[in-house]
Protein backbone atom coordinates (compact mmCIF):
# COMPACT_ATOMS: atom_id res chain seq x y z
CA UNK A 1 0.00 0.00 0.00
CA UNK A 2 2.53 2.60 0.54
CA UNK A 3 4.70 1.88 -2.67
CA UNK A 4 0.92 2.34 -3.98
CA UNK A 5 0.66 5.56 -2.19
CA UNK A 6 4.33 6.45 -3.05
CA UNK A 7 3.61 5.89 -6.93
CA UNK A 8 0.44 8.11 -6.54
CA UNK A 9 2.32 11.28 -5.22
CA UNK A 10 4.98 10.60 -7.44
CA UNK A 11 2.69 10.85 -10.33
CA UNK A 12 0.62 13.67 -9.61
CA UNK A 13 4.24 16.32 -9.26
CA UNK A 14 5.26 14.64 -12.18
CA UNK A 15 1.97 16.11 -14.11
CA UNK A 16 2.16 18.79 -12.08
CA UNK A 17 5.67 19.62 -12.84
CA UNK A 18 4.66 18.85 -16.72
CA UNK A 19 1.63 21.37 -16.38
CA UNK A 20 3.73 23.83 -14.99
CA UNK A 21 6.79 23.46 -17.71
CA UNK A 22 4.25 23.78 -20.97
CA UNK A 23 2.66 27.31 -18.72
CA UNK A 24 5.98 28.92 -18.27
CA UNK A 25 6.93 27.67 -21.59
CA UNK A 26 3.97 29.40 -23.03
CA UNK A 27 4.95 32.56 -21.36
CA UNK A 28 8.19 32.67 -22.29
CA UNK A 29 7.00 32.22 -26.56
CA UNK A 30 4.62 35.11 -25.54
CA UNK A 31 7.34 36.98 -24.78
CA UNK A 32 9.43 35.94 -28.00
CA UNK A 33 9.43 37.61 -31.25
CA UNK A 34 8.71 35.54 -34.22
CA UNK A 35 12.61 35.59 -35.64
CA UNK A 36 14.37 35.44 -32.12
CA UNK A 37 16.52 32.01 -32.49
CA UNK A 38 17.08 30.54 -29.14
CA UNK A 39 20.04 27.57 -28.60
CA UNK A 40 18.75 24.48 -30.65
CA UNK A 41 18.54 22.09 -27.51
CA UNK A 42 16.45 24.88 -25.92
CA UNK A 43 13.62 25.06 -28.77
CA UNK A 44 14.19 20.68 -29.32
CA UNK A 45 13.14 20.90 -25.31
CA UNK A 46 10.41 23.22 -25.64
CA UNK A 47 9.09 21.66 -29.05
CA UNK A 48 8.70 18.54 -26.88
CA UNK A 49 6.83 19.73 -24.39
CA UNK A 50 4.29 21.16 -26.73
CA UNK A 51 4.32 17.89 -28.40
CA UNK A 52 3.65 16.08 -25.11
CA UNK A 53 0.70 18.16 -24.41
CA UNK A 54 -0.40 17.56 -28.38
CA UNK A 55 -0.07 21.66 -29.29
CA UNK A 56 1.36 19.99 -32.28
CA UNK A 57 1.18 23.71 -34.54
CA UNK A 58 3.70 25.32 -31.22
CA UNK A 59 5.87 22.23 -31.45
CA UNK A 60 6.82 22.55 -34.95
CA UNK A 61 7.14 26.25 -34.66
CA UNK A 62 10.44 25.37 -32.99
CA UNK A 63 11.45 22.26 -35.41
CA UNK A 64 11.36 24.59 -37.89
CA UNK A 65 13.68 26.89 -36.01
CA UNK A 66 16.23 23.76 -35.52
CA UNK A 67 15.10 22.72 -39.45
CA UNK A 68 16.27 26.23 -40.52
CA UNK A 69 19.13 27.13 -38.53
CA UNK A 70 20.64 24.08 -37.02
CA UNK A 71 20.66 21.43 -40.10
CA UNK A 72 24.16 20.21 -39.33
CA UNK A 73 23.59 19.36 -35.77
CA UNK A 74 22.93 15.54 -36.00
CA UNK A 75 22.36 15.84 -32.02
CA UNK A 76 19.08 17.61 -32.39
CA UNK A 77 18.09 16.69 -36.26
CA UNK A 78 16.99 13.26 -36.09
CA UNK A 79 14.48 14.10 -33.64
CA UNK A 80 13.40 17.05 -34.65
CA UNK A 81 12.69 14.91 -38.15
CA UNK A 82 10.99 12.16 -35.98
CA UNK A 83 9.17 14.55 -33.98
CA UNK A 84 7.65 16.16 -37.15
CA UNK A 85 6.53 12.92 -38.67
CA UNK A 86 5.05 12.05 -35.57
CA UNK A 87 2.92 15.08 -35.06
CA UNK A 88 1.53 15.07 -38.75
CA UNK A 89 0.65 11.08 -38.14
CA UNK A 90 -1.56 12.16 -34.90
CA UNK A 91 -3.07 14.74 -36.98
CA UNK A 92 -3.73 11.78 -39.57
CA UNK A 93 -1.88 14.18 -42.13
CA UNK A 94 -0.06 10.76 -43.48
CA UNK A 95 1.06 12.48 -46.41
CA UNK A 96 3.14 14.78 -44.54
CA UNK A 97 4.38 12.02 -41.77
CA UNK A 98 5.65 10.00 -44.74
CA UNK A 99 7.48 12.87 -46.36
CA UNK A 100 9.51 13.35 -43.22
CA UNK A 101 10.27 9.88 -42.82
CA UNK A 102 11.26 9.54 -45.96
CA UNK A 103 14.32 12.42 -44.97
CA UNK A 104 14.83 10.93 -41.57
CA UNK A 105 15.68 7.46 -43.30
CA UNK A 106 17.33 9.23 -45.92
CA UNK A 107 19.72 10.88 -43.53
CA UNK A 108 20.17 9.36 -40.22
CA UNK A 109 19.37 5.35 -40.57
CA UNK A 110 21.90 5.16 -38.45
CA UNK A 111 19.76 6.37 -35.57
CA UNK A 112 17.40 4.59 -33.09
CA UNK A 113 14.69 7.36 -34.65
CA UNK A 114 16.10 6.14 -37.72
CA UNK A 115 14.90 2.97 -37.42
CA UNK A 116 11.87 3.86 -35.75
CA UNK A 117 10.90 6.29 -38.83
CA UNK A 118 11.10 2.89 -41.03
CA UNK A 119 8.61 1.31 -38.83
CA UNK A 120 6.19 4.41 -38.79
CA UNK A 121 6.38 4.83 -42.48
CA UNK A 122 5.22 1.31 -42.58
CA UNK A 123 2.16 2.54 -40.76
CA UNK A 124 1.57 5.75 -42.40
CA UNK A 125 0.90 3.41 -45.42
CA UNK A 126 -1.32 1.06 -43.39
CA UNK A 127 -3.35 4.33 -42.06
CA UNK A 128 -3.56 5.90 -45.81
CA UNK A 129 -4.92 1.70 -47.01
CA UNK A 130 -1.68 1.89 -49.17
CA UNK A 131 -1.00 -1.90 -48.18
CA UNK A 132 1.21 -2.89 -50.92
CA UNK A 133 3.76 -0.43 -49.95
CA UNK A 134 3.19 -0.81 -46.07
CA UNK A 135 4.21 -4.42 -46.94
CA UNK A 136 6.85 -3.19 -48.61
CA UNK A 137 8.65 -0.91 -45.76
CA UNK A 138 7.99 -3.85 -43.15
CA UNK A 139 9.46 -5.93 -45.33
CA UNK A 140 12.65 -3.24 -45.69
CA UNK A 141 12.68 -3.36 -41.55
CA UNK A 142 12.87 -7.25 -41.31
CA UNK A 143 16.14 -7.30 -43.60
CA UNK A 144 17.70 -4.32 -42.18
CA UNK A 145 17.39 -4.82 -38.79
CA UNK A 146 16.63 -8.23 -38.26
CA UNK A 147 16.98 -7.46 -34.20
CA UNK A 148 15.46 -3.99 -34.24
CA UNK A 149 13.23 -2.65 -31.55
CA UNK A 150 10.73 -3.64 -33.65
CA UNK A 151 11.40 -6.76 -35.54
CA UNK A 152 8.24 -8.19 -34.21
CA UNK A 153 5.66 -6.30 -34.54
CA UNK A 154 7.28 -6.14 -38.04
CA UNK A 155 6.63 -9.36 -38.91
CA UNK A 156 3.55 -9.32 -37.45
CA UNK A 157 2.13 -6.33 -39.24
CA UNK A 158 3.85 -7.48 -42.64
CA UNK A 159 1.26 -10.57 -41.95
CA UNK A 160 -1.57 -8.26 -41.76
CA UNK A 161 -0.60 -5.45 -44.67
CA UNK A 162 -0.02 -8.65 -46.47
CA UNK A 163 -3.43 -9.82 -45.75
CA UNK A 164 -5.41 -6.91 -46.64
CA UNK A 165 -3.20 -6.66 -49.97
CA UNK A 166 -5.25 -9.61 -50.51
CA UNK A 167 -1.95 -11.77 -51.06
CA UNK A 168 -2.86 -14.31 -48.58
CA UNK A 169 -0.08 -17.12 -50.06
CA UNK A 170 2.77 -14.57 -49.51
CA UNK A 171 0.82 -13.65 -45.82
CA UNK A 172 0.96 -17.56 -44.81
CA UNK A 173 4.67 -18.19 -45.54
CA UNK A 174 5.48 -15.00 -43.39
CA UNK A 175 3.26 -16.83 -40.92
CA UNK A 176 5.31 -19.85 -41.28
CA UNK A 177 8.38 -17.72 -41.04
CA UNK A 178 7.56 -15.74 -37.90
CA UNK A 179 6.48 -18.99 -36.24
CA UNK A 180 10.09 -20.56 -36.86
CA UNK A 181 11.68 -17.37 -36.38
CA UNK A 182 10.37 -16.63 -32.45
CA UNK A 183 9.45 -20.24 -31.75
CA UNK A 184 8.40 -20.09 -28.24
CA UNK A 185 7.80 -16.49 -27.83
CA UNK A 186 4.80 -14.41 -27.59
CA UNK A 187 5.51 -13.43 -31.42
CA UNK A 188 4.55 -17.05 -32.57
CA UNK A 189 1.04 -16.98 -30.62
CA UNK A 190 0.65 -13.78 -32.59
CA UNK A 191 1.68 -15.20 -36.22
CA UNK A 192 -1.09 -18.17 -35.87
CA UNK A 193 -3.63 -15.75 -34.49
CA UNK A 194 -3.18 -13.51 -37.17
CA UNK A 195 -3.53 -16.49 -39.67
CA UNK A 196 -6.58 -17.54 -37.47
CA UNK A 197 -8.25 -14.00 -38.25
CA UNK A 198 -7.20 -14.42 -41.89
CA UNK A 199 -9.32 -17.53 -42.04
CA UNK A 200 -12.45 -16.06 -40.37
CA UNK A 201 -12.33 -13.21 -42.37
CA UNK A 202 -11.97 -14.84 -45.66
CA UNK A 203 -15.15 -17.44 -44.27
CA UNK A 204 -12.51 -20.67 -44.29
CA UNK A 205 -14.32 -22.06 -41.59
CA UNK A 206 -12.65 -25.67 -41.56
CA UNK A 207 -8.98 -23.79 -41.83
CA UNK A 208 -10.02 -21.51 -39.34
CA UNK A 209 -10.99 -24.46 -36.96
CA UNK A 210 -7.61 -26.06 -37.51
CA UNK A 211 -5.47 -22.84 -36.81
CA UNK A 212 -7.62 -22.85 -33.43
CA UNK A 213 -6.34 -26.31 -32.47
CA UNK A 214 -3.05 -25.59 -33.50
CA UNK A 215 -3.01 -22.20 -30.89
CA UNK A 216 -4.39 -24.29 -28.54
CA UNK A 217 -2.15 -27.10 -28.69
CA UNK A 218 0.97 -24.97 -28.98
CA UNK A 219 -1.02 -23.40 -25.00
CA UNK A 220 1.46 -20.17 -25.22
CA UNK A 221 -0.66 -17.77 -24.70
CA UNK A 222 1.26 -15.86 -21.71
CA UNK A 223 2.31 -11.95 -22.65
CA UNK A 224 0.72 -12.44 -26.27
CA UNK A 225 -2.21 -10.16 -28.25
CA UNK A 226 -4.73 -13.63 -27.35
CA UNK A 227 -6.19 -15.58 -24.82
CA UNK A 228 -7.58 -19.40 -24.76
CA UNK A 229 -10.83 -18.59 -24.24
CA UNK A 230 -10.70 -15.95 -27.17
CA UNK A 231 -9.43 -18.96 -29.28
CA UNK A 232 -12.07 -21.07 -28.05
CA UNK A 233 -14.79 -18.52 -28.74
CA UNK A 234 -13.67 -17.90 -32.08
CA UNK A 235 -13.39 -21.53 -33.06
CA UNK A 236 -16.80 -21.96 -31.83
CA UNK A 237 -18.05 -19.47 -33.66
CA UNK A 238 -16.01 -21.21 -37.28
CA UNK A 239 -18.25 -24.46 -36.49
CA UNK A 240 -21.52 -22.33 -35.45
CA UNK A 241 -20.67 -20.63 -39.52
CA UNK A 242 -19.49 -23.91 -40.89
CA UNK A 243 -23.00 -25.56 -39.98
CA UNK A 244 -21.57 -27.73 -37.10
CA UNK A 245 -23.93 -25.94 -34.44
CA UNK A 246 -23.76 -28.75 -31.66
CA UNK A 247 -20.09 -28.79 -32.00
CA UNK A 248 -20.12 -25.14 -31.63
CA UNK A 249 -23.04 -24.74 -28.49
CA UNK A 250 -20.27 -27.54 -26.62
CA UNK A 251 -17.63 -24.84 -26.99
CA UNK A 252 -19.52 -22.10 -25.86
CA UNK A 253 -20.40 -23.87 -22.80
CA UNK A 254 -17.15 -25.15 -21.94
CA UNK A 255 -15.99 -21.09 -21.65
CA UNK A 256 -19.61 -19.83 -20.41
CA UNK A 257 -18.79 -20.51 -16.39
CA UNK A 258 -16.07 -17.73 -16.88
CA UNK A 259 -16.09 -14.44 -15.58
CA UNK A 260 -14.49 -12.73 -18.65
CA UNK A 261 -15.77 -11.01 -21.61
CA UNK A 262 -15.76 -13.72 -24.39
CA UNK A 263 -17.62 -16.13 -21.31
CA UNK A 264 -20.39 -13.19 -21.43
CA UNK A 265 -20.22 -13.50 -25.39
CA UNK A 266 -20.52 -17.25 -24.87
CA UNK A 267 -23.63 -17.23 -22.61
CA UNK A 268 -25.47 -15.00 -25.31
CA UNK A 269 -24.77 -17.42 -28.01
CA UNK A 270 -26.45 -19.83 -25.67
CA UNK A 271 -28.91 -17.50 -24.97
CA UNK A 272 -28.50 -16.60 -21.18
CA UNK A 273 -28.14 -12.56 -22.59
CA UNK A 274 -28.23 -10.20 -19.46
CA UNK A 275 -29.51 -13.46 -16.98
CA UNK A 276 -26.33 -13.46 -15.10
CA UNK A 277 -25.61 -12.69 -11.36
CA UNK A 278 -22.49 -10.76 -11.40
CA UNK A 279 -21.31 -12.19 -7.99
CA UNK A 280 -17.73 -11.27 -8.32
CA UNK A 281 -18.77 -7.35 -7.52
CA UNK A 282 -19.39 -7.27 -3.56
CA UNK A 283 -20.81 -3.61 -3.48
CA UNK A 284 -21.55 -0.72 -5.59
CA UNK A 285 -18.40 1.20 -3.45
CA UNK A 286 -16.09 -0.83 -6.35
CA UNK A 287 -18.14 0.95 -9.11
CA UNK A 288 -19.29 4.11 -7.56
CA UNK A 289 -21.41 6.88 -9.70
CA UNK A 290 -20.00 10.13 -8.90
CA UNK A 291 -20.74 13.51 -10.90
CA UNK A 292 -23.92 11.93 -11.45
CA UNK A 293 -26.10 15.26 -12.12
CA UNK A 294 -23.13 16.06 -14.61
CA UNK A 295 -22.80 12.54 -16.41
CA UNK A 296 -26.93 12.29 -16.39
CA UNK A 297 -27.29 16.25 -18.05
CA UNK A 298 -24.98 15.54 -21.12
CA UNK A 299 -25.41 12.10 -21.40
CA UNK A 300 -29.07 12.36 -21.39
CA UNK A 301 -29.18 15.12 -24.20
CA UNK A 302 -27.34 12.95 -26.58
CA UNK A 303 -29.15 10.00 -25.54
CA UNK A 304 -26.22 7.71 -24.56
CA UNK A 305 -26.34 5.31 -21.91
CA UNK A 306 -24.47 7.21 -18.51
CA UNK A 307 -23.66 4.08 -17.23
CA UNK A 308 -20.78 3.85 -20.33
CA UNK A 309 -19.85 7.03 -19.78
CA UNK A 310 -18.85 5.76 -16.06
CA UNK A 311 -17.29 2.76 -17.71
CA UNK A 312 -14.96 4.27 -19.73
CA UNK A 313 -13.93 7.23 -16.79
CA UNK A 314 -13.30 4.37 -14.18
CA UNK A 315 -10.76 3.04 -16.73
CA UNK A 316 -9.52 6.30 -18.17
CA UNK A 317 -9.05 8.05 -14.59
CA UNK A 318 -10.33 6.30 -11.76
CA UNK A 319 -12.27 9.75 -11.56
CA UNK A 320 -9.13 12.00 -10.14
CA UNK A 321 -9.86 14.75 -11.97
CA UNK A 322 -6.29 15.91 -11.83
CA UNK A 323 -5.75 12.49 -13.74
CA UNK A 324 -2.69 13.48 -16.58
CA UNK A 325 -1.30 10.92 -19.26
CA UNK A 326 1.88 10.91 -20.87
CA UNK A 327 0.21 11.72 -24.10
CA UNK A 328 -1.04 14.68 -22.17
CA UNK A 329 -4.39 13.77 -21.81
CA UNK A 330 -6.67 15.48 -19.04
CA UNK A 331 -9.17 14.77 -16.28
CA UNK A 332 -11.86 12.44 -15.42
CA UNK A 333 -12.19 11.59 -19.45
CA UNK A 334 -9.05 11.89 -20.11
CA UNK A 335 -9.38 14.28 -22.75
CA UNK A 336 -6.20 15.07 -25.07
CA UNK A 337 -6.14 19.19 -26.04
CA UNK A 338 -6.35 18.74 -29.59
CA UNK A 339 -9.78 16.57 -29.33
CA UNK A 340 -11.41 18.67 -26.86
CA UNK A 341 -11.03 21.76 -29.45
CA UNK A 342 -12.41 20.27 -32.10
CA UNK A 343 -15.33 19.62 -29.55
CA UNK A 344 -15.91 21.93 -27.30
CA UNK A 345 -18.10 24.82 -29.53
CA UNK A 346 -20.89 22.24 -29.64
CA UNK A 347 -20.55 21.68 -25.67
CA UNK A 348 -20.73 25.05 -24.81
CA UNK A 349 -17.28 26.34 -24.37
CA UNK A 350 -15.98 28.68 -26.97
CA UNK A 351 -12.82 29.49 -25.13
CA UNK A 352 -10.43 26.50 -23.99
CA UNK A 353 -7.28 26.38 -22.67
CA UNK A 354 -5.30 23.37 -21.89
CA UNK A 355 -5.97 23.34 -17.92
CA UNK A 356 -9.81 23.84 -18.61
CA UNK A 357 -9.75 19.85 -18.94
CA UNK A 358 -9.42 19.40 -15.74
CA UNK A 359 -12.67 20.66 -14.61
CA UNK A 360 -14.94 18.04 -14.06
CA UNK A 361 -18.40 19.68 -15.98
CA UNK A 362 -15.93 21.24 -18.77
CA UNK A 363 -14.56 17.75 -18.88
CA UNK A 364 -17.55 15.11 -18.84
CA UNK A 365 -19.61 17.74 -21.60
CA UNK A 366 -16.65 17.71 -24.23
CA UNK A 367 -16.36 14.26 -23.55
CA UNK A 368 -19.73 12.92 -24.18
CA UNK A 369 -19.88 15.46 -27.11
CA UNK A 370 -17.08 13.36 -28.82
CA UNK A 371 -18.53 9.93 -27.63
CA UNK A 372 -21.56 10.57 -28.99
CA UNK A 373 -19.97 11.30 -32.50
CA UNK A 374 -18.50 8.07 -32.59
CA UNK A 375 -21.45 6.07 -31.47
CA UNK A 376 -22.69 7.99 -34.36
CA UNK A 377 -19.71 6.65 -36.52
CA UNK A 378 -20.06 3.38 -35.84
CA UNK A 379 -23.30 2.87 -35.77
CA UNK A 380 -23.89 2.07 -32.24
CA UNK A 381 -21.20 -0.92 -32.24
CA UNK A 382 -19.54 -0.24 -28.57
CA UNK A 383 -16.30 -2.44 -28.66
CA UNK A 384 -15.40 0.39 -31.75
CA UNK A 385 -16.17 3.28 -29.78
CA UNK A 386 -14.30 2.27 -26.97
CA UNK A 387 -11.43 1.08 -29.11
CA UNK A 388 -11.66 4.66 -30.86
CA UNK A 389 -11.79 6.69 -27.55
CA UNK A 390 -8.39 4.81 -27.13
CA UNK A 391 -6.32 4.60 -30.26
CA UNK A 392 -8.27 6.66 -32.82
CA UNK A 393 -11.13 6.64 -35.28
CA UNK A 394 -8.63 5.71 -38.02
CA UNK A 395 -7.67 2.89 -36.10
CA UNK A 396 -10.70 1.27 -34.98
CA UNK A 397 -12.38 1.32 -38.43
CA UNK A 398 -9.90 -0.49 -39.82
CA UNK A 399 -10.27 -3.07 -37.69
CA UNK A 400 -13.59 -2.76 -38.00
CA UNK A 401 -13.37 -3.52 -41.57
CA UNK A 402 -11.32 -6.82 -40.82
CA UNK A 403 -14.19 -7.83 -38.81
CA UNK A 404 -16.07 -10.35 -40.92
CA UNK A 405 -18.65 -11.29 -39.90
CA UNK A 406 -19.51 -8.47 -37.41
CA UNK A 407 -19.38 -10.06 -34.54
CA UNK A 408 -17.99 -7.96 -30.97
CA UNK A 409 -15.93 -11.16 -30.39
CA UNK A 410 -14.04 -10.76 -34.02
CA UNK A 411 -13.86 -6.92 -33.43
CA UNK A 412 -11.36 -7.49 -30.41
CA UNK A 413 -9.70 -10.16 -31.91
CA UNK A 414 -8.92 -7.62 -34.82
CA UNK A 415 -7.54 -5.30 -32.51
CA UNK A 416 -3.74 -4.52 -33.32
CA UNK A 417 -2.74 -2.61 -30.14
CA UNK A 418 -2.19 -4.95 -27.32
CA UNK A 419 -2.96 -2.02 -24.67
CA UNK A 420 -6.06 -0.69 -26.73
CA UNK A 421 -7.19 -4.51 -27.17
CA UNK A 422 -6.72 -4.66 -22.66
CA UNK A 423 -8.50 -1.39 -22.91
CA UNK A 424 -11.54 -2.13 -24.57
CA UNK A 425 -11.76 -5.76 -22.62
CA UNK A 426 -11.66 -3.60 -19.01
CA UNK A 427 -14.18 -1.13 -20.42
CA UNK A 428 -17.05 -3.69 -21.63
CA UNK A 429 -16.75 -5.28 -18.33
CA UNK A 430 -16.57 -1.75 -16.02
CA UNK A 431 -19.79 -1.53 -18.54
CA UNK A 432 -21.35 -4.72 -17.86
CA UNK A 433 -20.95 -4.39 -13.71
CA UNK A 434 -22.28 -0.86 -13.60
CA UNK A 435 -25.71 -2.11 -15.84
CA UNK A 436 -25.82 -4.28 -13.09
CA UNK A 437 -25.13 -2.06 -10.08
CA UNK A 438 -27.53 0.87 -11.81
CA UNK A 439 -30.24 1.33 -13.69
CA UNK A 440 -30.43 4.29 -16.32
CA UNK A 441 -30.57 6.91 -14.32
CA UNK A 442 -28.04 5.72 -12.22
CA UNK A 443 -30.23 4.70 -9.36
CA UNK A 444 -28.57 1.67 -7.70
CA UNK A 445 -30.25 -1.69 -8.11
CA UNK A 446 -31.56 -3.86 -5.51
CA UNK A 447 -29.83 -7.04 -5.47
Amino acid sequence: MKKFLFAFVLSLTVWAQADSSLNRILELDRALSNDALLPAREHLYRAEVYSANRLFSEARRHWQKILDNYSDDETVMPKTLFGIARSYMWERDYEKAIFYFDRLIRDYLHTKEGREGVAFKGACYVRLSRHDEAASVYEQYIRMFPFGERIESSHLNLIDALREAKRYEEAEQWVETTVKRFSGMPAATNALHAKLRMEIYRGRWINAVATANNLLALNKFKDSMTSREEVLYLQALALEESGKRSEAMRIYRSISDSTSYFGELALRKLGFRNKRILKTVKSSSEYPAPYRNEILRYAKAKKLDPRFILAIMKQESSFRTDAKSPAGARGLLQLVYDTAVKYSQEAGFSKLEPDDLYSPEINIAISIVYIAKLFDEFDHFYEPVAASYNAGEDNAARWLNRTKPKDAGVFIAEIGFSETKNYVLKVMNNYRFYRELYDENLNPRER
